[in-house]
């Protein structure tokens, strides 16, 4: 078997196990135990892989592969694959010479990582040998042969423990198994993902030992960093199986339990993860996110599964958060101060509050809320940041030099790829919106918003489409008239279209003509010389891309309701939406059976410009999902 595509359990603090179908490890994020040290950060590479036998009458079989320096493939476990299914859980078979099948089944039940063999043909005696592959570093890091590691073992009953590192949690493994302590190094994996993506790409190993499992009964191994992980194997495998069983049969379809990977816990709040494996909770995306995770309406007998009161969690964490009007974009994983860079994250948090108080809620829930909306729209108009602040013509000036504020954030050392400073179209969308939503409470932001939707109406038209930014670098009359989806904010995708009748019309074809694809839209035209089709090379190259032509699926959430809206919102413009646009999307989603998707039963960060449109970047993200959910529940129900 040769599938490189992706698998994701997520623990619900920040953490995950993550691999491939066929097994064999691709990037430094893979691994079966990534723990969240401080969640829903500072994350850590424990356990990265397994080796694998199986022992039969027939001989000794190998149950998995890696990849080694020069691309060597050893051993030949992947070849014995049968089936991969990726639903509910990871699950594999494999088949060895005397008709003798084995499956093995991934759960991840915070704080455990739980996996079970079971032999399901064959008969005579099997036995199982594995060999955990123990790291103890930084997620974002690689790990190297050196002589700190400790590999002593601290063995008690069917519970070992393994303190790799001094400031690196220990790691205890269950197992009704014999334990055989016996160290050694692996040494020169090759990790085929990082080298396509022009970085540091081998690494090296500690197996401290061997388990051994006759598997008469299922084999139970279970790895956890909690220091007070200590239960018998085939207990609390049929307990955490029986309980996942039952939570997951709960959710109505395959991209509802992948949204919830992404509601993870932040302190005694909640907050989201913008995406798998290398992102963290970041404030832009998790209120562009928040309305699709949380809020959109369950299918006919479906439950919300309470995630109405997971959205009043993360909104009031992040309320806490507001500083001079602007809310974090970026929590330092290390511990450092929050970063106040992005002039959109405040605005989205605004029209994901706005989605959540209309659902009603108690006083005591909307206060806080409320305060924060009225903190975000009185600090911008009177100016903050990053010369964040309301001009005299009612729109939002933003931007200085140096610095990336609006989503299209790639930046390269000082090189900003898109630096976009005046007045981005989408941002204008955002803080019209808002003074719309503040407005209602405070007669002060109405005047201010009709004065900023005359001169949106006047400033940003461009013969059939909308400029992407006005008085670019903050020089008066100034534009750039670059074709990209930022205008699509001004007609869908938030509560207040901007712009309507012909215009509007004329807008979202425009952007169907020259961005639209089977993924999503394009982030520039290809007309443009600007434009990137491919996402390739190192990091200089593809931060270049980024914004440059790449796909963006979230970003199929706006065009849709703008397309849907132009037409009336009629129940025939919904059935079209989602025959021509929506179901083509959520195809992909499908992953097993559909070439370009890398990501089982999730929608990837970007894909690239160009024909087949190969998922590239994150290949598990939430805005990603959370706008395809809309569309699906709310836009076009």
């Amino acid at each position: 078997m040769n599938d490189p595509r992706e698998w994701l359990e997520a623990d619900g603090h920040g953490g995950f196990a993550m691999g491939t179908a066929d097994g064999i490890r691709t990037r430094r994020y893979h691994a079966l135990l990534c723990t969240a040290t401080h969640p829903p950060e500072g994350r850590m590479v424990l356990v990265a892989d397994l080796e694998v036998y199986v022992e039969t009458t027939a001989g000794r079989f190998a149950l998995g592969s890696h990849r080694y320096r020069g691309e060597v493939v050893h051993p030949d476990g992947a070849t014995r694959i049968i089936s991969f299914a990726p639903r509910r859980w990871p699950a594999w078979s494999w088949a060895v010479p005397d008709d003798t099948k084995i499956t093995c089944e991934v759960v991840v039940a915070s704080p455990h990582v739980v996996l079970r063999w079971t032999r399901i043909a064959g008969t005579g005696p099997v036995s199982l040998s594995v060999r955990p592959l123990l790291a103890g570093r930084d997620y974002h890091a690689l790990h190297h042969e050196n002589e700190s590691f400790r590999f002593d073992a601290e063995v008690s009953g069917e519970r070992v423990t393994w303190r790799p590192y001094e400031g690196v949690p220990a790691i205890t493994a269950v197992a009704n198994a014999r334990y055989e302590h016996a160290p050694d190094w692996y040494r020169n994996f090759e990790l085929s993902a990082e080298r396509e993506r022009g970085l540091d790409h081998e690494e090296d190993l500690a197996s401290p030992g061997t388990f051994t499992f006759d598997l008469a009964d299922p084999a139970v191994l279970a790895f956890s960093a909690s220091p007070t992980f200590d239960e018998h194997a085939l207990p609390l495998a049929k307990r955490v199986f029986d309980a996942e069983t039952k939570r997951r049969a709960q959710f109505a379809s395959d991209l509802d339990q992948s949204a919830d990977a992404y509601l993870v816990a932040r302190g005694e709040g909640k907050t989201i993860i913008a995406g798998y494996p290398w992102f963290a909770d970041w404030g832009r995306d998790t209120f562009i996110s928040l309305r699709g995770l949380c809020l959109t309406r369950p299918p006919a007998g479906a439950s919300d599964l309470g995630r109405p009161e997971v959205a009043r969690k993360i909104l009031v964490q992040w309320a806490s958060t507001v500083s001079e009007g602007m809310l974090p974009n970026r929590f330092d994983e290390t511990g450092g101060a929050p970063e106040y860079n992005s002039v959109d994250a405040a605005l989205w948090f605004v029209i994901a509050a706005d989605a959540y108080l209309s659902r009603g809620g108690s006083e005591g829930d909307r206060r806080p809320i409320e305060q924060a909306i009225d903190r975000i729209v009185e600090g911008y108009a009177r100016g903050t940041r990053h010369r964040i602040a309301a001009d005299t013509d009612g729109l939002l000036s933003c931007g200085v030099p140096g610095l990336q504020l609006t989503w299209m954030d790639a930046k390269v050392g000082d090189y900003v790829v898109t630096p976009r400073i005046g007045k981005p179209v989408e941002v204008q969308a955002l803080w019209l919106n808002a003074l719309a939503i503040a407005g209602r409470r405070n007669a002060r932001w109405r005047e201010l918003c009709e004065r900023g939707r005359a001169s949106f109406a006047t400033r940003f038209w461009n013969d059939g489409q909308l400029y992407d930014v006005v008085d670019c670098d903050h020089v008066p009359g100034t534009f750039d008239a670059s074709c990209r989806p930022n205008q699509l904010f001004a007609v869908g995708g938030l509560p207040l279209s901007i712009i309507d009748g012909a215009r509007a019309r004329a807008v979202v074809d425009s952007v169907e003509r020259e961005l639209w694809t089977v993924a999503g839209p394009r982030t520039l035209s290809p007309r443009d010389p600007h434009y990137c089709g491919r996402y390739t090379g190192g990091p200089l190259e593809r931060d270049r891309s980024y914004h440059n032509g790449p796909v963006w699926p979230w970003l199929a959430g706006p065009f849709v309701e703008a397309w849907v809206r132009v037409r009336g919102s009629t129940d025939e413009a919904k059935r079209e939406a989602r025959k021509r646009f929506l179901q083509p999307m959520l195809a992909r989603v499908e992953g097993a059976t559909v070439s370009g998707v890398s990501g089982f039963g999730h929608l990837p960060e970007i894909a690239e410009g160009d024909p087949p449109h190969r998922a590239v970047g994150s290949p598990f993200q939430a805005w990603s999902v959370a706008e395809t959910l809309r569309l699906d529940r709310d836009v076009l129900a």
